[in-house]
This record gives C-alpha cells, structure tokens and sequence, in this order.
C-alpha cells in the first residue's frame, strides 16, 4: 500500500508538486552514478534481520532523522520547513522572471522538490514516530507547507509564466517528451485548483480544500475509533472477548477470525452501529469534493479523480466492475453455497449465511481442504531468508542487490529500523531503503511504503538517490528463533518491496514524477506483481528453509498454499468490486438520490449479494475513502494488469534477466512520468480493452487440476 503526504494531499488538496500521478516519459539517468565500490558499512541484507541482537549505530556524532542534520530534535522542523518556505518564495520568483523555455519546467521541478522533502518526510514522522514531540512538530510542519502549497495553486503569476511557455508551440515542440508531460501537469495542478477562476470563486475553491483536509482527517479519526456497549447487553459467556471498561464494554473491531458466530455477530452490530458525527462528516465530504469539482469544471468528484488514470473516467470505471460483477456470479454463489453448508454443518441452529460469516468460513473452508495450517510455513520463512530471496529475485532479475547498512545515531526513530542500500551492478548506488518492520506500541499496524526523498537529476548533474521507508508490523525476534513471518505476512512483504523497487527505478529526470509518484491505478502494479513471484515455487523454494534444520519447504505445501487462495476468491473478489461501486456511487452525480446508507444498502444487494444488516453503516468505517476517493477500484485494476504481465512475461520463467530487464524499460523506469496504459502497452506488446482485465482477472480463480486433483 502506498501512503505519504503526496497522496493523501493529492486527493484532497490537489496540492501543486504534491501528488502521486502518472504521466511522461523519463530517461534512465542512473548510468551517471558509475559503479561504485562496495562501502565497507554494508553487510549481507539477511544476517542483519535475522540477527537475535539488535545492531547499534555507528560511532561519531550524532545526526538527524535520514540524516538531515536539523532534525536532530523536534524544533528542527521549524528550521527545515522555514528553509523550504524560503528556498520557494526565490524559486517563484525567479520562475516568474525567466523567459518561456525548458528552464521553466527545471525551475518548478524544484520548487516541488523543495517542498516535498520536507513534507512527505513530515508525513511520515508523524505517523510512526515514537516521540510524542516529533510528531506533533511533523504535524506543524505538514500544516504549514499546505498552506504554501495552497498559496501557489492560486498564484496568477506563477501560472502565468508556464502559460506562455505551454503557449509556445515552437518551444514545446523542441521539449523532449518528459519535460512536456512534466510542463503539461504543472498546468493541470492549477487547473484542478481553480486558477482560472475569478478571484472570488478562488478563494472559494481554496476554502473547499482546506475544509476538505479537515473532514479527511476527522473521518479517518472516527473510522477507528471504538464503539461501547453496557456490558449487560451481552450474553456473559461471550464478554470474555471484548475490552472492559467498568460497565463497559469496548468493540474495536470486527472480530472476523472468531470462530464463536455469536461473537462475530454481536461485533458486527457493534463495531458498525451509526454515528450521527462520522455520517455528518462523510456527507459533507462527499459534497464539499463534488462542489470543489464543479467548481473548478468537472461534472463529479469520480471525473477529476480519474483525469490521468488507466481508466480515465468514471464510465470506464462502471463498464469494468459491472463487466466483473457480472463474470463473478455464478462462482460468488457457488462460494456462498459452500460457506451456508461449512456453517450448517458447524451451527446447525442458525444457517443464514450473514456478512460477519464470510471472512471466517471461507478461512475454514481453505484449511479444511487443503490442510493449511499458517504455523506449519512459519518455520520456513525466517524473515531474514525472506530478505535473502529477495536479494537473489532482484539479483538475477534487475541486477540489484541489497545491502544492510550501519546508521548513525539519530538518523533512525527506533533501534530495530534498518537502512538498506540499493546496488545496481553496474550503475552503483540507487537509493536507501529504511526497514521499519517491527511491531512497537502504538505503532500503526498498516503496511505502507512512504516516499521520505523522491530521486531527480540535480543541477550538478549528479542524481538526487531517493529514500523510502517500508513500515510493516512484525513480531520481534526471541531468544530462540528469529523473527518468524506467515505466508500472509511474507507475501505483504514482497508486495511492499514491489513499491520500493518501483522507486528505486523509477530514476526520471524530474523529481515531480519519480518512482511511485504515478497514478493510483497503475501505481499498485509493480507490488501486485511481486505477490505473484511470492507464490511462484521456483521463488519461494530459493530461500524458504527451515530456520532450525535447513530442511526447503516441500513443494506440494506451496501448491496447497496457492490453491487454497483459490477457494471462496470469486466472494472475496465480489466483496471489493461492492467497495469499489459504493466509493463510485458516492463520487459520483450530486446531490446523491438516496441517504448514504441507502446506497450502502442497494450496492450491497446488487453486486455482493449477502443482506444488509439493519442499523449498521459499514461505510463510516470505510477509511479507503479519505485516501483513494473514486479511486479504490485500482487495486482490482491494478491486479488484471500484473496478471496479464505475469502470465505473458514471467511464468515461463520468473528469472528471466531479458524480461525484467524489459519491466525496468517498459514500466518501472518512467516512474509517473509516461501515461499507464502506455507503459502496459509497452510491456504487453498490445493495448488492453475491458474485457482483457476482467478475463484476467476471471482466469486467476480457475484451480490448478493437477494440484486439486493430488490433494483432494
């Protein structure tokens, strides 16, 4: 999952220079570095995860966090983020007095670069950060370049200099490609922001958007927050379950894996009873996107989301997930049927298949076929052999290797976070990568991948290395085994390392399109990708052994392990295509004809299929709307592309130097920095239509004969 200020800033603010988009092609500029000798700090990439002691750092003075020495405490991002308030207000300036040229489009590189290297570090530390003081200090900073960013969305005479520039059509035509795309977005950041309104209704348009990133934050808060209950509601044997608190009874969640229907039952109606505050503020988030939209010229929320996407707009949106719905039914009720008859056989007074029973029967259903058992693969999967068979995936595919690299004090937030340097054989150093993949208290427990630095070539010549973190929640090591990952926790980690390649070698010449910085749709590709190596034999049996005997994980266990994710997909597809309508619907044409609830009750029975529970509202724990509004049916998207790139370019041979060699080219290089569906063109050798991403995804679910044949 992608996270960071870029794109929760793009969704709501549509912040200039802050967004994750997709668009022109980048040069690979890595070949400049030249081959850099081995640093005598780095040390093989698994021993450093799987070591039982944690590593200090280095002697010498201290630093700050990734080594920005103002941010040796709290107070330091007033500093940094006054430099960056400063270094902008020049840089507008002298891009307001430079004649039309590609030097317009340098200079506007680097006032977004300026930005965002203190404000996505900001956003990350004010996420993970264990210090109470630094987050509060990142949350300040992140407030403070929003508001510049607010300031120069609606600065006439910034945009007025990349006008004439865009105006010149002899100029534009001498552009390379990239710089005309990166010209070209600049110009829609303005747009979506109302610079071509009249000064009334842009402040109207700024005031939306402010608004708009308060009603994100408060709707995300509320998302989480538990819901209570007089204990003596509850039957006594079943209170065991939840939180007290005096008379109390607190529901954090849904209890999904639960095997008691009672307990998931009673979490349910919980956990989702409404909220008059969380629906108030979904309803005026709702508006507020919509009015924002109209305003600055779109017909919804969905059509200015979509501007620069694979899909494009909504109706492109709509085709897929109906077409999808539609293939998925017949296998969605066979996949209800066998749940109603596992929760017959288990619970005979109660049958009805209900929405808390999805998640759990379907759980039993795979274990029950395919004898899955998650403690028999932990073993196997010793997160330092993980690392290590990445190392080796990367190495033979893209020619990279990681190495662990000693941090010096300060620059990490926690004692277990580890630095990873990305190595290319031949063109050196490509970036850092920081390891944030222990559990803490208060830690949130998302996977996420942050961009903290976005790669660029700098006016020296030499290339700015990108920095990301990948922030995962894993047990700690013990005194007698390493840190032990489950096959749901190892494939998270694949994905996550998807999205970190994709920023290490998305090398554009503009920091403004670099790595991930691309659209939502497209985005989620490259990580998707890697769940498909993670399930591959021939991948996992390079580094899968048992961490006391050595012994390689059998092969009909990964088999049985890949099929089982088989069993009851069809439902869990359909669960997503139902969230990805719903985030449509409610991004669509304004005012909406029924209550949200409403909505949420229609979309269910049309493309889920199991009831509506009354008086709950699943929808005001839907926290996907605040970051991926209009936008949630990518990782469907997203998952048909990696499919068809799989099949078509990897399964005969997931390492084959040619074929990722051609990734790098046709998809990961260009970063945002090309328009997607060029970039699966490229990689595909065709253009795919709607049909093809739903086949592909359709095709997914179709069970291995020989292996269901064998374990059945």
């Amino acid at each position: 999952m992608l996270a960071g200020y870029r794109r929760a800033l793009g969704l709501t603010l549509r912040g200039f220079a802050l967004r994750d988009r997709a668009v022109g092609p980048g040069p690979r500029v890595g070949s400049r570095l030249g081959l850099r000798a081995v640093s005598t700090s780095w040390s093989p990439v698994g021993a450093a995860f799987d070591a039982k002691q944690q590593r200090g750092s280095a002697p010498g003075r201290e630093t700050g966090l990734f080594g920005v020495p103002e941010l040796s405490c709290p107070e330091g991002f007033q500093e940094a983020q006054d430099k960056a308030l400063q270094e902008s207000e020049q840089l507008v300036q002298k891009a307001c007095s430079t004649p039309p040229g590609p030097e317009i489009v340098k200079i506007f590189d680097q006032l977004s670069d300026a930005l965002c290297r203190v404000a996505d570090l900001a956003d990350f530390v004010k996420i993970a950060h264990p210090d109470f003081a630094f987050r509060e200090a990142a949350e300040e900073a992140c407030r403070n370049i929003g508001t510049m960013v607010e300031k120069l969305n609606t600065d006439v005479e910034l945009c007025q200099s990349l006008r004439q520039l865009l105006a010149d059509e002899v100029i534009m035509n001498s552009l390379d490609p990239e710089t005309r795309r990166v010209a070209e977005l600049f110009m829609f950041d303005f747009e979506i922001s109302g610079i071509h309104l009249d000064e009334e209704k842009r402040k109207k348009a700024v005031n939306l958007n402010v608004r708009i990133l308060d009603l994100c934050n408060e709707f995300l808060t509320g998302t989480h927050l538990p819901n209570k209950i007089d204990k003596h509601v509850l039957p006594e044997h079943i209170r065991y379950n939840f939180t007290a608190e005096g008379n109390y009874l607190q529901v954090a969640g849904l209890h999904a894996d639960c095997p008691d229907d009672l307990v998931r039952e009673a979490a349910y109606k919980i956990f989702l009873y409404p909220n008059a505050e969380q629906l108030s503020r979904l309803e005026e988030l709702l508006a507020s996107r919509n009015s924002l939209a109209q305003l600055v010229g779109y017909d919804t929320f969905a059509h200015r989301a979509l501007q620069g996407t694979m899909a494009k707009n909504p109706e492109t949106v709509t085709q897929f997930l109906e077409k999808l719905s539609d293939q998925l039914s017949k296998r969605t009720q066979k996949d209800f049927e066998m749940m109603t008859k596992m929760k017959m056989k288990l619970n005979p007074r109660n049958s009805k298949l209900m929405p808390w029973d999805h998640p759990y029967y379907s759980g039993v259903l795979r274990a029950e076929r395919y004898n899955i058992d998650p403690g028999l693969y932990c073993p196997f999967f010793s997160l330092g052999a993980c690392m290590e068979g990445l190392n080796s995936l990367f190495s033979q595919l893209l020619g990279i290797s990681l190495y662990a690299e000693q941090t010096q004090r300060g620059e990490v937030w926690s004692e277990d976070v580890r630095k990873l340097a990305v190595v290319h054989e031949t063109e050196g150093l490509l970036g850092y990568i920081y390891c944030d993949f222990f559990q803490r208290p208060d830690k949130p427990h998302q996977d996420c991948h942050f961009t903290v630095r976005g790669g660029r070539l700098r006016e020296n010549g030499e290339y700015q290395l990108p920095i990301v973190v990948l922030m995962l929640s894993l047990p700690p090591s013990t005194r007698n085994a390493p840190t032990l990952l489950s096959p749901g926790m190892m494939e998270n980690l694949f994905h996550e390392m998807g999205h970190a390649m994709h920023s290490m070698l998305g090398r554009t010449r503009y920091q403004h399109v670099t790595g991930t910085r691309c659209s939502t749709d497209f985005a989620e590709v490259p990580s998707i990708l890697m769940e498909y190596f993670a399930n591959d034999y021939r991948v996992v049996n390079q580094f899968a052994r048992h961490y006391k005997t050595g012994q390689p994980l059998p092969k009909n266990m990964v088999s049985r392990l890949c099929e089982s994710k088989k069993v009851c997909a069809a439902a869990d597809m359909q669960l997503q295509v139902f969230y990805a309508s719903l985030d449509q619907i409610y991004h669509g044409k304004h005012p909406l004809q029924k209550s949200t609830t409403e909505i949420l009750k229609e979309t269910q029975e049309k493309f889920y299929g199991l009831p509506y529970v009354p008086n709950t509202a699943w929808h005001l724990r839907f926290s996907h709307l605040v970051g991926y509004g209009a936008k949630y049916y990518s990782y469907l998207m997203s998952r048909a592309v990696a499919s068809m790139v799989w099949k078509q370019c990897f399964a005969q041979d997931p390492f084959d130097r040619a074929m990722g060699e051609r990734y790098r080219r046709e998809m990961l290089a260009h970063g945002g920095g090309k328009e997607p569906i060029l970039m699966v063109q490229g990689m595909l050798q065709k253009s795919p239509s709607v049909e093809d991403f739903v086949d592909a995804l359709v095709s997914d679910l179709d069970q291995d004969f020989e292996t269901f044949i064998t374990d059945s």
